[in-house]
């Protein structure tokens, strides 16, 4: 399965929100995560998520965006909007705020039993 496939579900490059078929098919193609799209300005200084976390800036014809964003490299990231929104609209990838170290981030935690 290669890019084509999730191009092939992106019509509208004017589109912010991101479809359910995309979001599946974004860690397989591409090797990334989103975790926040189109994210408010306290999801964006979020430090619960990982420090692996990039800040993605991009504008589209009707205003400006920040997704929060996690991959392998930051080349992967960069493909996945590039393809999803065309060469002139990615602005900036920055760092997050995230603090939570990756392999930790999204497990559960177990509660330990007490003693008697």
């Amino acid at each position: 399965m290669g890019r084509s496939v999730l191009k092939s579900l992106i019509k509208d490059k004017k589109m912010v929100e991101w479809s359910k078929e995309e979001k599946e098919k974004i860690n397989s193609v591409y090797g990334c995560e989103l975790i926040y799209s189109n994210a408010t300005p306290d999801q964006i200084k979020d430090t619960s998520v990982p420090n692996d976390a990039y800040l993605v800036y991009y504008q589209l014809d009707d205003g400006s965006y920040v997704d929060v964003c996690r991959g392998r490299k930051r080349v992967d990231i960069f493909d996945l909007y590039y393809d999803k929104l065309g060469s002139k609209a990615i602005k900036k990838i920055d760092f997050g705020y995230g603090r939570t170290n990756p392999r930790l981030w999204g497990e559960k935690t177990t509660e330990k039993k007490k003693k008697k």
